[in-house]
């Protein structure tokens, strides 16, 4: 495999997003093939795998479709609906793009003899001193770089983004202008590809005969009884909406307790923090991130930042030091890093 031979392998879930990617990196010189995995589908739909294919054929590209619905369901989906059980808040998206989506991507290429992997993200890749990072992508709306923080330097220096440097409506208008309307006019998908609404009634459905937990008591701080809950993997830290209690004040999950099964309500005042410990982390260079000055973190995908001082703890965990209090952070989820510049220097999940 060469990196001059200009082959790359592109993933494609026949959206506008990784269909514009196909038309650019064509543009750009690359000889692209195409593969769409068949990761979940929802009511059995397949329409996805025929846009592909159509797109495919239309610029003359070779197309491939590769079933992973099987490693999907053993990998991501027993991991979302476990993290419930265990009252933790799961990130299937993050661990998806850096533990399958990626690393298959790379699996696929070296099998095929390719060197380039690419996808429609909104990011950008650059390099300093050697290494790759993850940039954030011109639409800064659209931008995806808080997924993919657990990449290593083997998949980031084969990565072509070529979504980075143009804005979802640019996307849009580019597919228009060169005869796709049916792709310019596509939908974007919201939420969890295969539970983009109600995760409660996801999770009923997944674990069928096996016992849910029963209702359970909602307490306050003090532990006085404030009603009954329908059980706790059905809630997450942070949480205000669909609590079913009405208590004229507003108040949000302060913590779940698996062993007893309650689930603790408290005002938003009393859900910020000063510190946090990751595990699973990943740092492109360490030394950026372990006992800088500060650094910016994020635990949310859109908007949120704050900074930050980090270091390593005995037991190989980051412990992350807030600079100022942050509301709301949930067990499970993912928190990254990045610098000034908006560079995603790495991440983890939050224990």
């Amino acid at each position: 495999m060469k990196k001059e031979n200009k082959r790359v392998l592109l993933g494609m879930s026949g959206g506008t997003d990784s269909s514009v990617a196909a038309m650019r990196l064509q543009e750009a010189g690359y000889k692209v093939t195409g593969v769409t995995f068949r990761f979940y589908e929802v009511d059995d739909q397949t329409d996805y795998l025929d846009d592909a294919r159509a797109l495919a054929s239309k610029l003359g590209m070779e197309h491939i479709t590769y079933d992973a619905r099987e490693l999907f369901r053993s990998c991501i989906i027993h991991y979302f609906v476990e993290e419930y059980l265990k009252g933790r808040t799961p990130v299937p998206c993050t661990l998806c793009n850096n533990e399958l989506k990626w690393p298959l991507l790379a699996k696929i290429a070296d099998e095929k003899g390719i060197y380039w992997i690419s996808t429609g993200h909104y990011v950008r890749k650059v390099q300093q001193e050697g290494k790759c990072y993850i940039a954030p992508a011109a639409d800064r709306d659209k931008d995806q770089t808080f997924f993919l923080w657990g990449l290593k330097q083997d998949i980031l220096q084969r990565m072509l983004l070529p979504m980075g440097n143009i804005t979802k409506s640019e996307a849009r208008r580019y597919a228009a202008e060169r005869g796709f309307g049916q792709v310019a006019a596509k939908k974007d998908s919201i939420g969890v590809c295969f539970c983009p609404l109600d995760y409660r009634s996801f999770l009923k459905r997944e674990l069928g005969a096996r016992k849910l937990p029963d209702r359970g008591r909602f307490l306050d701080e003090k532990g006085v009884f404030l009603g009954w809950h329908e059980g706790y993997p059905f809630y997450t830290v942070g949480q205000r909406r669909g609590l079913g209690l009405q208590l004229n004040k507003a108040v949000f999950v302060k913590e779940v307790s698996v062993e007893r099964n309650e689930v603790v309500l408290a005002p938003l005042s009393s859900l910020y923090k000063q510190e946090m410990w990751l595990e699973q982390w990943n740092l492109v260079e360490e030394n950026r991130v372990l006992g800088a000055d500060e650094v910016i973190v994020k635990i949310r995908y859109r908007k949120q930042a704050n900074r930050c001082r980090v270091s390593l703890t005995a037991e190989g965990l980051l412990h992350v030091c807030l600079i100022e209090p942050l509301e709301s952070i949930a067990p499970g989820q993912a928190a990254a890093f990045y610098d000034e510049s908006g560079l995603l220097l790495g991440g983890g999940i939050i224990r």
